[in-house]
């Protein structure tokens, strides 16, 4: 029987109400910045797909705050390049202070609703539940107001770790909080390449919970697998 299990958070958890664009567009807005939602939408997840892996190896604790902080202000900046109105700020820095704090509080988001079922039912036969993610710290203060902290025993992050999803090296640190073997350990996440392939390269059991139902290539598929365990909802997950 699964005794623990670790969870992605943005995608498996919560997501963004609407769109990234369209609260980044209203932000823009109230800065007399006039941007398409859809154009801004497709500019940040272009922006956000060329970063780097958010993660600091080797950097002390409190100098990470402020580089995650800067990570997401270069991603912001290009996606508002890319969508033509960057140089439309008078002061950028600040509007993406505020814009990113907004994203520390529940306001942004939505908990999907197969989620609390889930979470309430594995804790009731005493499974350890803990959140394994490529977030940034202000993950803490989001699970907090969305009220799912309570549910978890551990969280580990990329910043933190100095490694991201898919890299075995995160999963190897959330490992060790739990005392536990990979292979008694089951991760569920919603991106097929870190969550799933990241899980299973690290030895851990996985689920792809494939809320989009998306469609993966056999020639895409690790060499091990011939078959892949997914799942478009947490609903009839029992173990």
């Amino acid at each position: 029987m699964t005794k623990v299990i670790f969870l992605d958070a943005a995608g498996t958890l919560f997501d963004v109400r609407g769109s990234v664009g369209e609260v980044y567009g209203k932000f823009a807005r109230s800065w007399g910045i006039t941007v398409s939602n859809e154009d801004l939408n497709a500019a940040f997840f272009q922006s956000f797909a060329s970063a780097s892996p958010m993660a600091f190896p080797g950097i002390e604790a409190a100098k990470i705050p402020q580089l995650e902080f800067e990570w997401w202000q270069a991603v912001a900046a290009k996606a508002f390049e890319i969508a033509g109105v960057f140089h439309q700020f008078s002061d950028f820095p600040k509007f993406f202070a505020e814009l990113y704090a907004h994203f520390a509080t529940a306001e942004p988001w939505f908990v999907y609703p197969d989620v609390l079922p889930a979470l309430n039912k594995w804790q009731q036969q005493g499974i350890e539940l803990a959140v394994v993610s490529n977030f940034d710290s202000r993950i803490y203060a989001v699970l907090k107001a969305l009220n799912l902290a309570e549910y978890f025993t551990s969280v580990t992050i990329s910043t933190e770790v100095g490694a991201a999803k898919p890299d075995s090296q995160i999963f190897t640190a959330a490992l060790q909080k739990h005392n536990a073997l990979a292979e008694k350990v089951l991760h569920i996440g919603d991106s097929f390449k870190a969550d799933y392939g990241g899980a299973k390269a690290a030895g851990l059991k996985a689920i792809w919970l494939n809320r989009e139902q998306e469609k993966v290539e056999s020639g895409k598929l690790p060499l091990t697998e011939t078959k892949i365990e997914l799942c478009s909802s947490l609903d009839y997950l029992a173990f």
